[in-house]
């Protein structure tokens, strides 16, 4: 035992060293850039400069993913999470992309089939900025490229660029100086209370920091980031097993009368980590009362294969919508819980409603696993035809089952271009369906199921069995090469009304909005419990419980921005969407942004929330 709690002690001091280095690293980048990090990224070439100061080479679209039409500014924290989804390029994966161009072998490029590339493919550069790299002597000769030098001097260049920003850190004493804080650990004490009344609504406290036990010497844990603390609040929530098996959502004789409709969606995992899912417009004739639940998908045709997205938390909120889009309104959100469905009742007018699916990313996240060997998709039988190997054919019915949106065992061309945008990313136009009608099974101008299956077989023998492009199909829906479902979740949205015919529709299939962003928002701000931090009464801290799901929310009500430090350490069998213990959140001032979704890891034992938010 004694082993076991040093191991996990050397893990868990590991763990908050790589945290630190890591917040070490942004702000360096961040620092050679901006002259505070708290001034925000103002455009573009700022966004594309500090990446690169952090190692990082991003391609205009790269850039274009996290500064939309709609961006105006980044901060830190923005920074910090685009730093990581977006890891740097290693020299294989560099050398893995040459060899694909270089299919001999031989270690070069010639310049002219390289002007042809890097002209006409992908982000198609100018032939003086391609000129700019055959004109290097370092990696050039007799008109080729050496591209295992050329390799050798990206990957030194990019490590000088995060050396160089580090040393000017460290070394100029300005700079360190807008560091959050410093190495030491710094004693903190709780601040008195003012003497003003609080409002019933918001319970005004800040706790006092633990003193250590006898005998403990901890090190300090956070990053150096986060040290200095002017205030803070410690937010404690004791869940018991049971408190996870939930309450009774509706009496199911209550419904069965009811009129009903359903849709199927889909959470899939993006490379960066972003989470899209398809949204619903939902359209009620008359005033009703209603019971809307989702819930993950069981799709699942083989047996003895785990089911890894059934543990995936699911909500469901709720918006109006008015004269505009751009005005939606929240009126609810699934916050009642029975096993794994998420639920809500009440009344609502005749109108158009926004459904808008969410999960934390708790569960849904980048888990690496040691996957050994790969499933094989197809085999050529005795008379040398190709045909879909039973695992291929049961990952496919799945796939079926979770794009038939309407669960009527077919795919209308709409369903169809769900799928085709996700996995292609081009629709299916009516031509093309027409096509595809002559060559595969359909019924009533949609898929079925043998047609579906037709159609990859198709695929198959137009590469000669070559799988490649059905493992591009497989990987953008969420599948390992194991055929295991591990990066995406399916689900099921039921709406019962009581006195008319509610109709759903998937509309799009995209990432959370920032209608959805601020959806969670108003709801924990609405039901959660808020505290104040005393002698800051500008930053609210509220916290909610929805079902199995904790989460906090910073509001910040000042004219300037704020720091908090989030720290996690005390908590116990809990998860965080976040990905660490420790980190530390930007809030722009006059705005709120969410501070973590937690929900239990466990969810057959106790579990402890404990989280203390610190303003620096």
């Amino acid at each position: 035992q004694k082993v076991t709690r040093s191991e996990s002690s050397q893990a868990k001091k590991s763990q908050h060293a790589e945290e630190a280095i890591f917040y070490t690293n942004c702000r360096a980048a961040y620092l050679t850039v901006l002259k505070s990090s708290l001034e925000n990224i103002k455009s573009k070439e700022q966004l594309r400069l500090v990446l690169q100061q952090a190692g990082r080479n991003p391609s205009q679209k790269t850039v274009n993913k996290y500064w939309t039409s709609q961006t105006t500014t980044l901060n830190f924290d923005d920074f910090c999470t685009i730093l990581k989804k977006e890891q740097p390029a290693t020299k294989t994966e560099l050398l893995e992309a040459f060899g694909k161009i270089d299919t001999n072998n031989t270690g070069y490029i010639l310049h002219d089939e390289l002007y042809k590339i890097l002209t006409t493919r992908g982000e198609k550069m100018t032939r003086d900025e391609v000129s700019t790299i055959t004109k290097q002597a370092d990696f050039n000769c007799s008109g080729k490229l050496d591209y295992n030098k050329f390799c050798d001097l990206y990957m030194t260049t990019s490590e000088q660029c995060c050396k160089t920003a580090r040393e000017k850190l460290e070394f100029d004493s300005r700079l360190r100086q807008q560091q959050f804080g410093s190495q030491a650990e710094t004693s903190s004490e709780g601040i008195t209370p003012t003497v003003s009344k609080p409002s019933p609504r918001v319970s005004r406290k800040t706790d006092h920091k633990l003193a250590p036990t006898k005998g403990d010497s901890r090190t300090p844990s956070r990053p150096s980031s986060a040290q200095s603390c002017k205030a803070s609040i410690s937010t404690t929530i004791s869940m018991d097993a049971s408190s996870n098996r939930n309450t009774k959502l509706i009496e199911t004789d209550t419904i069965k009368e009811w009129q009903c409709a359903q849709s199927k969606g889909c959470f899939y995992l993006e490379e960066d980590g972003e989470i899209i899912s398809h949204k619903y417009k939902l359209h009620l004739p008359q005033r009703s009362t209603v019971c809307i639940t989702i819930k993950p998908l069981n799709v699942r045709q083989v047996e003895g294969k785990s089911c890894h997205w059934l543990s995936v938390d699911t909500a469901l909120y709720i918006l109006k919508e008015n004269e505009t889009q751009e005005n939606l309104q929240l009126v609810s959100f699934t916050e009642q819980q029975n096993k794994e469905m998420c639920g809500w009742k009440g009344e609502l007018g005749p109108g158009i409603y926004w459904l808008l699916p969410f999960t934390t990313g708790c569960r849904l996240k980048k888990v690496k696993t040691q996957i050994i060997g790969e499933a094989k998709l197809v085999y050529r039988g005795e008379d040398g035809e190709l045909a879909l190997t039973k695992e291929f054919r049961a990952a496919l019915l799945d796939i079926f089952e979770t794009i038939d949106l309407d669960g009527n065992g077919l795919l209308s061309l709409e369903e169809y271009n769900f799928f085709e945008l996700r996995t292609s990313g081009e629709k299916c136009d009516e031509e093309a369906w027409a096509v595809c009608k002559e060559n595969f099974d359909m019924k009533k101008n949609e898929l079925t199921r043998q047609g579906f299956m037709d159609l990859n077989l198709m695929e198959a023998n137009d590469r000669e069995g070559d799988p490649s492009d059905l493992w591009v199909t497989l990987l953008s829906l969420g599948y390992n090469k194991a055929l295991e479902m591990t990066e995406a979740c399916p689900f099921v949205i039921d709406i019962y009304a009581e006195k008319c015919k509610p109709r759903i529709k998937a509309v799009y299939l995209e990432a959370g909005s920032w209608q959805l962003n601020r959806a969670v928002c108003k709801s924990v701000v609405n039901k959660g419990e808020a505290k104040v931090m005393d002698g800051c009464e500008n930053i609210i801290i509220y916290t909610y419980k929805a079902g199995r799901r904790i989460t906090s929310v910073i509001e910040n009500k000042s004219e300037n921005k704020v720091i908090i430090h989030v720290n996690n350490e005390q908590s116990k069998n809990c998860l965080s969407n976040r990905g660490l213990t420790v980190f530390a959140v930007e809030v722009a001032p006059k705005s709120m942004m969410v501070s973590q979704h937690v929900v239990p890891l466990n969810e057959q034992e106790e579990w402890l929330y404990n989280c203390v938010h610190s303003l620096l």
